[in-house]
């Protein structure tokens, strides 16, 4: 009986590691909230693509890096005060708004020099880090919603020995910094404020503390159980003679 007691406690089973829980009482149930767009912040890193009929206005000012997606392309930094600095262009302010506000506000000024120019921004620094049990590294936000099971599993996904009752994400905002603590296991977490991951996030996974008694599997409890029973009947024995 008590090496029974000791299995079921000694392993782990779907209700502690499980992820998208739908019959759990004991989970917390998270409403939904909408996304958020990210807004600018201090020190991130920019870069934009500036369209205009005249090409040669649009080469000289660009210098010539037309492609969003080009690896050689110029990022200019959001300063202290929240304002940027780009070609011909001077103290724009950009902190607090969302990549499309950013936008209008960068072609606004563009078109005191060029009527038709047309503008589109883009993060240079869009990456979140992971530390913890679910692998520790700096990744790249390659999608615009980036869920916190996409951004999970390109660090290696959640060991089992981490705490999956308390997975945190470190946050700059406006207000400063925000520390989010949340459940990973209730399905509810989709489409709740913990749901999506943004450029600059920390996501910190503890170790459990009863991850120090417990098992991955059957068999390496049963291992454990073995070796365990092997050294006691020796010492008995050699305690015998």
């Amino acid at each position: 009986m008590l090496a029974v007691a000791v299995m079921f406690s000694s392993c782990y089973n779907y209700k502690t590691i499980g992820l998208l829980q739908e019959k759990n009482a004991s989970l917390p149930v998270y409403p939904k909230e909408a996304y958020e767009d990210y807004r600018l912040q201090i020190n991130d890193e920019i870069i934009y693509r500036l369209m205009t009929s005249d090409e040669t206005i649009s080469k000289l000012i660009s210098s010539g890096t037309s492609s969003m997606s080009s690896q050689n392309m110029i990022s200019y930094r959001i300063y202290p005060d929240g304002t940027v600095d780009l070609p011909f262009l001077k103290s724009i302010p950009v902190a607090g708004l969302t990549l499309e506000q950013a936008s209008r506000v960068v072609e606004a000024k563009f078109r005191e020099i060029i009527p038709d120019a047309a503008v589109k921004l883009s993060i240079a620094n869009k990456t979140f880090t992971v530390i913890g049990e679910a692998g520790t590294g700096v990744y790249q936000v390659t999608r615009e919603k980036m869920t916190i099971y996409q951004a999970l599993s390109l660090s290696g996904n959640l060991n089992n020995s981490g705490d999956f009752k308390n997975v945190r994400i470190i946050r700059e905002t406006e207000k400063g910094t925000e520390v989010l603590q949340f459940d990973i296991r209730p399905v509810s977490l989709i489409e709740s404020e913990y749901y999506y991951v943004y450029p600059n996030d920390i996501i910190y996974v503890q170790r459990a503390k009863s991850s120090f008694y417990k098992v991955n599997n059957w068999s390496s409890f049963m291992g454990l159980i073995s070796t365990s029973l092997s050294l006691l009947f020796t010492v008995l024995y050699y305690g015998k003679l």
